[in-house]
C-alpha cells in the first residue's frame, strides 16, 4: 500500500492492468479511451503544466487516475470530470487508497464534460487533461468558454490536433481550432508524447498543447459569437476567397467586400492568412454597417 505522503501512489503498467481486470474495463474508441500506463509521463505533464501547490486544477477524462494522482500530489485540489460510469464510480476509492492524505482534496463530477457548466469548490485555475482524441477540440473550447478562471491549460491531444491548435496565419493546418484557441488564449506546442506509454497503444502520435489565457480579453466590441460566425464561415470554404466565402455570412458577396474593405483586409485574401484580430475586425464592420 502507497503511504500517505505520495511514495509509490502513482500507476504503473501492471496496476493499471490490475484496475480495469478488477473492474472489468477495456479501453473503447468510441470514446476514445488510451490510459497512460507511465508514471514518469504524467509526471512530466504536470510539471509541463507548471500545476502551483495553490491550483485547482480540473481534469477531463481522468480513466483509472494516473495523471489524476500526479496531479494531487501537487495541486491544491483536483476535479475530475468523467463521463463512463464504472471510471467515474472506481476513481474516488483509487485517489483514496493510494493517497489517502490527499483524498479530500480530490472531487469527482461524473458528467459529459461538454455539459459541464460548475464545477464543486474554489473555481478551477487551471485545466490539465488527457484529452480523448474524438472530442479534443469542443471540449478544451467549451472548458475555456465556461470557466474564465482558467488560467493555464495543458492538454495532451493527437499530435495532428495539437499542430492545428498552435497553428499561426498561413499555415496549412491554420483553420477553426486555431483560430477560436487564441481568442482565449497565447496557444504552443509543448511537446510530444510517444504511443508506448498508453494502454492500448494508439495508431497516432500523441502532443502536448499549452494555452495561456490573454491577461485582457480581446480588444473588440464584437462578442464571442459574432466573431466565431466569421470563422465558421471562412473556413467552411477554405479554398475560396474571402469575398465568396462570407457571402452567405454577409447578405451577398457585395456585402462581404464592403465589411473586409472596412476592416482593410483584402476581399481576395483567404481565411487562412487572418489573425483572430483580423477576424474580429470584419464582425465589427458588419455591426457597424447594419
Amino acid at each position: 500500500m502507497p503511504d500517505a505522503d505520495g511514495a509509490d501512489a502513482l500507476l504503473g503498467p501492471a496496476d493499471i492492468r490490475e484496475l480495469a481486470a478488477v473492474l472489468g474495463v477495456r479501453p473503447t474508441k468510441q470514446r476514445g479511451q488510451n490510459f497512460v500506463i507511465d508514471a514518469n509521463t504524467v509526471r512530466r505533464i504536470v510539471r509541463t503544466a507548471d500545476v502551483r501547490p495553490d491550483d485547482v486544477v480540473v481534469e477531463v477524462g481522468p480513466g483509472l487516475g494516473s495523471l489524476t494522482l500526479a496531479l494531487l500530489e501537487v495541486a491544491d485540489r483536483v476535479t475530475a470530470v468523467e463521463i463512463d460510469d464504472v471510471l467515474a464510480a472506481a476513481l474516488p476509492s483509487t485517489v483514496a487508497a493510494r493517497l489517502p492524505g490527499r483524498a479530500d482534496r480530490f472531487a469527482l463530477v461524473h458528467c459529459d464534460a461538454m455539459r459541464v457548466t460548475e464545477l464543486p469548490g474554489p473555481a478551477p485555475t487551471a485545466l490539465v487533461a488527457n484529452l480523448p482524441y474524438n472530442v479534443a477540440v469542443p471540449v478544451l473550447l467549451h472548458m475555456l468558454a465556461t470557466f474564465p478562471t482558467i488560467d493555464r491549460t495543458l492538454v495532451m491531444v493527437q499530435a495532428e490536433v495539437a499542430d492545428r491548435l498552435a497553428a499561426r496565419p498561413g499555415s496549412k493546418v491554420y483553420g477553426v481550432p486555431s483560430v477560436k484557441a487564441n481568442w482565449y488564449a497565447e496557444v504552443k506546442r509543448a511537446g510530444a508524447i510517444g504511443r508506448n506509454v498508453f494502454w492500448p497503444a494508439p495508431n497516432v502520435d500523441s502532443g502536448l498543447v499549452s494555452l495561456v489565457r490573454r491577461t485582457a480579453p480581446l480588444a473588440t466590441s464584437a462578442t464571442r459569437d459574432e466573431v466565431f460566425a466569421v470563422v465558421d464561415a471562412a473556413f467552411a470554404q477554405r479554398r475560396k476567397t474571402l469575398r465568396a466565402a462570407l457571402a452567405g455570412w454577409a447578405g451577398s458577396a457585395a456585402a462581404a467586400e464592403a465589411a473586409l474593405v472596412a476592416a482593410g483586409i483584402s476581399p481576395q485574401a483567404r481565411g487562412e492568412s487572418l489573425t483572430v484580430e483580423e477576424f474580429a475586425a470584419i464582425a465589427e464592420q458588419k455591426n457597424a454597417a447594419s
